[in-house]
């Protein structure tokens, strides 16, 4: 006898619900967005009951999205204080532009060098979403992309050591990213130079590659300069 046909079961709507999880990433989120496009300046504390109703969240959901940036360095948690934005003086930028010139220009040549056809599509297709936020003049995901274009070169290099010490700047080369690209005429400039490291790399040239890439620091620092001299004289 031919069992029965059964109903196929209807798929659950449990499996889509929201997690307080994913809300503190999105408070995170938007929060780095903030901090990265200048509405929270260096110096600024993060008060909870103003910020919570801002964001239309809990204060539970907050305390945990800030614990967030503390552990990327883009907050400090003092006693009696609370969660402030750092400020970062130019003598610590000089000293961070310094190590990734250092560092980027190596993982750049061992990238060149190791680099496969697979992981070459890859970085092309980070150049491009940096290239598409650039076009779009969206501060926030210009300095995304421009992470993940990096992070895709320290990745290839192939040197875990390099991408370790450069992952623990991440936080603070954004910030200044944000700071150097804001200066008129910077981001289209950011793209031209990465475009030209891609293609160092493309072409496995670790020598070019390694000259584009201490250069495009370079560039960068003195953008960011820019940025701190207008700071100061405002």
């Amino acid at each position: 006898m031919t069992a029965p046909l059964r109903k196929a079961r209807r798929p659950s709507l449990e499996n889509f619900r929201v997690t307080s999880v994913t809300l503190v990433e999105e408070v995170r989120r938007k929060l780095k967005e903030a901090i990265f496009t200048g509405v929270l300046k260096p110096g600024d504390r993060l008060i909870g009951l103003e910020l919570s109703a801002s964001l239309g969240v809990s204060r539970p959901i907050l305390r945990e999205a800030i614990r967030g940036l503390q552990a990327e360095r883009l907050c400090e948690i003092t006693p009696h204080r609370g969660a402030q934005i750092p400020i970062l003086s130019w003598t610590e930028a000089e000293q961070i532009y310094y190590t990734r010139a250092l560092l980027e220009g190596e993982a750049a040549a061992l990238c060149a060098a190791n680099i496969s056809k697979e992981a070459v599509d890859d970085l092309h297709s980070a150049l491009k979403a940096f290239g598409d936020a650039v076009k779009l003049n969206d501060p926030y995901q210009r300095v995304e992309a421009t992470a993940l274009f990096y992070a895709k070169i320290m990745k290839y290099s192939g040197n875990a050591i390099i991408e370790e010490v450069l992952t623990s700047l991440v936080a603070r080369v954004s910030f200044l990213r944000a700071r150097s690209m804001s200066v008129s005429g910077r981001a289209r400039k950011s793209y031209a130079e990465m475009e030209k490291l891609f293609l160092a790399i493309k072409k496995r040239d670790p020598k070019a590659a390694r000259a584009v890439a201490e250069a495009h620091v370079k560039n960068a620092q003195e953008a960011a300069k820019a940025y701190f001299v207008g700071e100061q004289q405002a």
